[in-house]
């Protein structure tokens, strides 16, 4: 793995050099620069992972893409998945899953979300997908400003807790351009989005939204929860560091 403080410096640097760039050419060099490492493209398949992944099958669809499949996600989801990664010729999605022995010790009937939904998410994302990135220098996020909470004050590179580069390159994109581009591109739509879900995760957490509600109002409703846990550094949510956030 690339060094820690060395990355921490490169995303300082890369976020002053690409801060008015678009998506495509951070993208491309996260994928082509060759000072990246061994990358990584993480994706829920989700409301609009297929925009970000459509990027990517222009640059190298060749790209590791890690989907983490909690076993609790809907029957779409997986079938979107399919769906995306055949229209687009990504050659090398990697399901991600929790070992069966974890399920069993952890989560024998099926119930942590109900009782401790931070533990299920720790359980069936966080841990299979550290482990996953251990093989990785740096990976790429469809993370956006304005799905709100913490991620407004996102920037293009980042540096997880492992002391991974994260690279962003739709911070600045809305539903409107992401609408857009689905459009433009002719890319199918998550079958979930016609019934009002317009942010999907794991099927018993997800429920749909009304109109006016913020986009991921519908994750954990009634919980005093925003995120999964996978963009954690030692269970806190990452932000930007000062230097981000002030450059």
């Amino acid at each position: 793995m690339l060094h820690s403080q060395q990355n921490d410096q490169l995303a300082a640097r890369w976020n002053r050099m690409y801060q008015h760039f678009n998506a495509l050419e951070v993208l491309d060099h996260t994928l082509e620069s060759g000072k990246t490492g061994r990358v990584a493209l993480v994706s829920s398949f989700g409301a609009e992972s297929v925009v970000l992944l459509h990027m990517l099958s222009r640059i190298n669809p060749h790209t590791p893409v890690l989907f983490i499949d909690t076993q609790m996600l809907f029957a779409e989801t997986l079938d979107y998945q399919l769906e995306v990664t055949r229209l687009l010729g990504l050659t090398d999605v990697r399901t991600i899953r929790a070992s069966a022995k974890d399920l069993l010790l952890s989560d024998p009937d099926n119930r942590l979300h109900k009782v401790a939904p931070d533990n299920c998410c720790d359980l069936r994302k966080t841990r299979p997908l550290q482990d996953a990135l251990a093989d990785f220098d740096t990976w790429i996020t469809g993370r956006k400003r304005h799905h709100s909470g913490f991620r407004t004050g996102l920037e293009h590179f980042g540096i997880d807790g492992e002391g991974r580069i994260t690279v962003n390159p739709l911070i600045h994109w809305g539903a409107n351009e992401l609408n857009a581009y689905m459009d433009r591109m002719n890319l199918p739509r998550h079958p979930l989005l016609r019934r009002g879900y317009t942010s999907i995760g794991c099927a018993p957490c997800t429920s749909r939204t009304t109109a006016g509600e913020p986009a991921r109002a519908g994750r954990w409703r009634g919980n005093d929860k925003q995120e999964c846990g996978i963009h954690f550094i030692k269970g806190k949510v990452q932000r930007p560091t000062q230097q981000e956030a002030t450059s």
